[in-house]
């Protein structure tokens, strides 16, 4: 189980990915735009970030400028998911330290297996421990 923000002005692109982590047994926390996910993400410290690129407030790729400035930050994995299709757009998030870029519309099997990469690939991602 993980812990995952998740930043989208769209309240169904906001449920359906909620539903698709929720259901692999993950914790999702959600928001609306830019400024809540750094709040967010700096009370949470969650194991992996999704940011839209497009929001109010604060765009993702300021948001995930703000998020990489922390120690933690630098190191968490983060998922852009957007409807910006341009290679210029990837190349932007890419520089600003996105880890991975998902296009709008998505599948929702495409999402879990990106997730599931950038958790598996991380250091910070909360790991199951079986008891004994």
């Amino acid at each position: 189980m993980s812990l995952i923000l998740v930043a989208d002005d769209d309240e169904l692109v906001r449920e359906v990915v909620q539903n698709t982590l929720s259901e692999q047994g993950h914790v999702v926390g959600l928001v609306s735009n830019g400024e809540e996910a750094v709040q967010a993400f700096e009370a949470k410290l969650p194991d992996l970030v999704i940011l839209d690129c497009s929001m109010p407030e604060l765009s993702g790729v300021d948001a995930l400028r703000k998020i990489r400035l922390s120690p933690v930050g630098s190191r968490t994995p983060v998922l852009m998911l957007t409807a910006r299709r341009s290679s210029t757009d990837e190349e932007i998030a890419s520089r600003a330290g996105a880890n991975d870029y998902l296009r709008k519309p998505f599948s929702p099997i495409q999402l879990l297996v990106r997730v599931e990469l950038l958790l598996a690939k991380s250091p910070l991602a909360r790991l199951s421990v079986p008891s004994h």
